[in-house]
Order: structure tokens, then C-alpha cells, then sequence
């Protein structure tokens, strides 16, 4: 249950990453695949320290600070 919400959170925070990282090249479904990516590893990484959230809020926050590790990722390796 909880890997189809932090999908669907992903998607909707792949276009807040878009915004927050400025990004180019990606698209908007290059982004809504980095969000679903993100919502991902957002989700695994808050899971780790215990930062459970129990609304659709803090799942999108867990998915845009995954997608915006992601990109981080991406554009070290790209360069």
C-alpha cells in the first residue's frame, strides 16, 4: 500500500522538483518519471530514519526531497 502512495506522491512532486531544481532537458514525463523514481527513494530513505507520515503531504515532501536527490544524482553523472 504504501509503494502505490509514494508513486502517485512521486508524480505530483516530480513537477514540484521541476520547480525547485530549475531543471532542463528532463520534460514534463521525464520529470513525472523522476517524481514516481523519487517518491521511491523519498519514501526508503524517510522510512530508514523512522519519519513515517501519515498524509498525503509529508508522502509528497519524502517524494520531492527523493526526486531531488535523484536529479543531484543524474547531473553528477551526466558531467
Amino acid at each position: 500500500m504504501f509503494f502505490t502512495i509514494w508513486i502517485i506522491s512521486g508524480i505530483i512532486a516530480g513537477w514540484l522538483t521541476g520547480l525547485v531544481v530549475k531543471g532542463r532537458g528532463y520534460g514534463l514525463i521525464g520529470f513525472l518519471v523522476i517524481g514516481a523514481l523519487g517518491g521511491i527513494i523519498g519514501g526508503w530513505i524517510f522510512r530508514m530514519f523512522w519519519l513515517l507520515s501519515s498524509n498525503w503531504i509529508g508522502n509528497i515532501f519524502a517524494a520531492l526531497i527523493g526526486g531531488v536527490i535523484l536529479i543531484a544524482i543524474v547531473r553528477t553523472i551526466r558531467r
